[in-house]
């Protein structure tokens, strides 16, 4: 679980560069203007083009402020309209968060209105239309507000052609959409952010949040003197960043967050008027300069996930106005007590994963105005201080892994206004009543996973208490018994029990419609599965692995909610037939049922399940022909059917293409597989051959959830896969392996493959991994071999190889892995430093008789010896 600071603004900076900000401050005239007739049409028409529908606009206040313009009415009366005092004309439109749908078309009546000043669209959905380049025909606009409105495509360069502009905002709104779905809808070539600087040189607010710019800013940015908001928040920006930006004289919010690639230093600062600077996942680096005590009106410091380093300059301690400092994960040192505790003005404290070494963290306790603390991976050492207790304000605690000892602090049951409480990782022990929980009725976050806390049911309810509880974790804390205070919670998304001893699951869990994660995995689950499982038609992931469950896999579990996306049964005794229902809508990315009793075929409707990623069969006892069907599946890229009795060619039909497009890794060893060697059908295979690994990345988007509340803080949960395969002569878990999405593996071991190693083999310049021992392989290793320039492990032990082992394979420089042993092979082994590396057992056993031409190195490792016993 990671946690993300949410940039607020201070209410001062929101109320002086609000929209509102833009409104016009004439005086009006006795008499009201009477609106000009072909603007009055041109407004009705454009009303016309759009319905209303209230999801449109995100703006709880939102309401349709077209419904009340009709012919009948002056349009300078008309809700969100301004006219011209003396000549009438419209010269100023608010329709922001007006509930407008529809596409606006580029001959829209709109940009007929060219006396226009101000325009605002913003909140609306214009459902992906371009950006009208008739915008450019409006020349005297000084305001320009088309944010978070639905807008798609190249920002048209006649944008420029407006050098009036004083405010320019494109952008959208990073607190409206979940991180997850996040993508940006517009694209701003160079040459036009260039020529918008070039020719609207006294914009005062620019706002391009989310927008698509791809280039370096350019240096004329620093001309813009009237400049007090800049905005370019995940702009995915590249390139150095003009430090002459800092000095603008007028600049107040700076906001360069999630621009991985964009470097730069702080600069030596001189008097500043700047009140906000948010620099967070950028490629910023350096020390903090000891001048950023010259910002003397900062309100918000915010630099999160950069590389910077070196000890806090004492001179923050200055900045008297900070309301909120994030310096989570860079490499700061030292002890940073002295430059904080005076910032007595804090709400949002967020120093963790540092190098910083505290003397003593108590004087934290005198922030008394703190909402959110985040001191993650700070070294305490002992228990929390008693001196929090007095942070009555505290919504957020969060103290992963800071080495806190002693047992859970009952002070913080106080704490009235928690909401997120994360201990994860320490050393907290004694016993724990959960129901003590109940008492915070605010808490939606729990995590105490991995301490030595043992959590309990205390007495009983004698009454309904509703806990708000949405995300709990409580990985290994000793739970023998299935948490009873969230049983009223009707909020609970997200429920992480795992590497515990629960042994069952109550009934009345069937019943929480709103739960989106249900992990018990490694537990003592015992009995059958529930069918009343599937009534949880939210569910996105389900762990149930490695238990002691039995029975049936229930009908219902992989077409019960078109939401699912994770299934792992894996390492229970589950029997009998693997379900043949299908739901037409699904989103199924991983299904592990290894290490079961399963039987029988596998479905052939799995063939339907586009979004599959990840199926794992092996440890099974299913019986059945290679699933050639599967390689049309557009993202699987784990297939693991270890372990059964699968028979017959290992081939794709005449009249099929299986061409498995994103597969990287297959596992097919032990089982009965026959016939030649599939070289025809891997052959056609393209991740063998794809020069761009990074096309078989894992969507990074798998699962996310994001919660905000008013302390600012959101949480966020990610999928990763797990996965077991031999590799290197041992049997290794790759825990992340998303990580690994371009290592290209092939283990076919241990079954009954026939023939010769095809030379085409050395086309497949991206295997990592090639294991075909321990089958019926004749003839002689190719030479084509020593072109895998990728390859770091290849078995082909306890086969009936002859011939030389070829000089070639030296080449490979990457190979950390070899074993020929068991074969007919002769002549000298080659000799390169490479070859002296493997153990002298990595050729043993050929009755041709091998001859090492150098002394080899080191001797057979324990760990391949015990893998060799149990492939016999």
């Amino acid at each position: 679980m990671v946690f993300v600071p949410c940039l607020v603004l201070s209410a001062q900076f929101l109320f002086l560069y609000s929209l509102l900000s833009f409104t016009f401050t004439t005086s009006f005239p006795l008499t009201h203007p009477k609106c000009l007739e072909d603007e009055s049409h041109a407004l009705l028409q454009f009303k016309e083009g759009f319905n209303i529908n209230v999801t449109a606009s995100w703006n709880p206040s939102s309401y349709p402020k077209t419904a009340s313009w009709n012919a009948s009415t002056d349009c300078c009366s008309w809700d969100g309209i301004q006219c011209h005092e003396y000549t009438n004309r419209v010269i100023h439109i608010d329709l922001s968060s007006s509930q407008l749908y529809g596409t606006m078309n580029a001959n829209n009546t709109l940009f007929s209105l060219t006396r226009l000043q101000s325009l605002d669209l913003s909140d609306n959905d214009f459902n992906y239309s371009l950006i009208p380049p008739n915008i450019g025909e409006l020349s005297q606009l000084r305001y320009l507000n088309l944010s978070h409105a639905t807008f798609f495509g190249e920002i048209p360069p006649q944008v420029s052609q407006l050098s009036k502009l004083l405010s320019l905002d494109l952008s959208l709104h990073a607190t409206t959409i979940l991180q997850s779905s996040r993508v940006n809808l517009l694209q701003l070539k160079e040459s036009s952010l260039k020529s918008i600087i070039q020719n609207a040189t006294k914009l005062e607010i620019l706002r391009l949040s989310y927008v698509t710019i791809l280039s370096p800013l350019p240096e004329k940015l620093t001309n813009l003197t009237s400049l007090q908001v800049l905005s370019l928040y995940n702009s995915e920006l590249y390139g150095e960043f003009p430090a002459g930006v800092f000095h603008l004289p007028n600049l107040k919010f700076l906001d360069l967050r999630y621009n991985s690639n964009l470097n730069g230093r702080l600069p030596v600062f001189q008097s500043s008027s700047l009140t906000v600077l948010g620099l967070d996942e950028t490629g910023f680096y350096g020390t903090l300069p000891v001048s950023i005590g010259k910002l003397s009106s900062l309100n918000i410091l915010s630099i999160s996930s950069c590389h910077f380093w070196g000890y806090i300059p004492s001179s923050l301690g200055n900045l008297t106005q900070l309301m909120q400092i994030n310096l989570q994960n860079n490499k700061l040192s030292g002890d940073p007590s002295a430059s904080l505790t005076n910032l007595t003005k804090l709400s949002k404290l967020l120093v963790g994963h540092n190098e910083f070494t505290f003397e003593t963290i108590s004087w934290i306790g005198k922030l008394s105005s703190l909402t959110v603390l985040e001191i993650s991976s700070v070294n305490i050492g002992s228990d929390i201080p008693s001196s929090f207790a007095n942070l009555t304000q505290l919504e957020t605690l969060n103290a992963d892994n800071s080495n806190i000892k002693g047992e859970f602090p009952s002070w913080i049951m106080n704490l009235t206004n928690l909401a997120v409480l994360s201990l994860f990782r320490n050393f907290l022990s004694g016993k724990l009543d959960l129901n003590m929980f109940l008492k915070l009725k605010n808490l939606f976050y729990l995590d105490l996973s991995f301490n030595k806390i043992s959590l309990y049911n205390g007495k009983s309810l004698s009454h309904m208490t509703k806990s708000r509880i949405q995300i709990l974790q409580l990985q290994s804390c000793n739970l023998i018994e299935f948490p009873t205070f969230i049983r009223y919670s009707s909020d609970l998304q997200i429920l992480d029990l795992s590497n515990n001893s629960i042994t069952s699951l109550p009934s009345w869990l069937w019943r929480k419609s709103s739960l989106q994660i249900l992990d018990v995995y490694d537990n003592s689950l015992t009995g059958e599965i529930s069918p009343s499982i599937c009534n949880l038609k939210s569910l996105i992931q389900l762990e149930l692995g490695f238990n002691s469950l039995s029975g049936n896999v229930p009908s219902c579990i992989i077409n019960f909610t078109p939401n699912l996306q994770v299934l792992t049964l894996q390492g229970n005794k589950l029997s009998g037939l693997i379900p043949q229902t299908f739901q037409m809508e699904n989103t199924l990315k991983m299904i592990d049922f290894s290490n079961n009793n399963l039987q029988g075929q596998l479905p052939r409707v799995l063939v339907n399940y586009g979004s599959l990623e990840y199926f794992d069969i092996s440890h099974n006892n299913i019986n059945d022909s290679f699933p050639f069907w599967l390689g049309d599946l557009p993202e699987l890229k784990v297939l693991a059917l270890s372990n059964n009795e699968f028979h017959g060619d290992i081939r794709c039909p005449d009249n099929m293409t299986c061409t498995f497009p994103k597969l990287h890794i297959i596992d097919l060893s032990h089982n009965e597989f026959s016939g030649s060697f599939p070289s025809e059908m891997i052959q056609t295979w393209k991740t063998m051959k794809t020069s761009n690994t990074s096309q078989l990345q894992y969507d990074k988007s798998s699962i996310f959830y994001s919660f905000y509340k008013s302390g600012g803080t959101s949480t966020t949960e990610s999928l990763t896969y797990s996965f077991r395969m031999s590799n290197k002569g041992m049997v290794m878990v790759y825990e992340k392996l998303q990580e690994f999405y371009s290592m290209i593996a092939i283990d076919m071991s241990s079954n009954k493959i026939s023939g010769e190693i095809p030379k085409v083999i050395g086309d497949w310049k991206n295997l990592v991994l090639l294991n075909l021992s321990n089958n019926n392989l004749i003839g002689s290793i190719p030479s084509s071999l020593g072109k895998l320039s990728n390859l770091e492990a290849l078995d082909l032990s306890f086969n009936g190889l002859s011939g030389k082992i070829p000089q070639q394979l030296t080449q490979l420089t990457f190979l950390e892995f070899l074993n020929v042993s068991f074969n007919n092979l002769t002549g000298p082994i080659p000799q390169n430093e490479q070859f002296s590396t493997f153990p002298e057992n990595s050729f043993e056993g050929n009755q041709g008789g091998l001859v090492a031409g150098v002394a080899l190195g080191i001797s057979y490792s324990s760990q391949v010896l015990r893998w060799l016993r149990r492939i016999f």
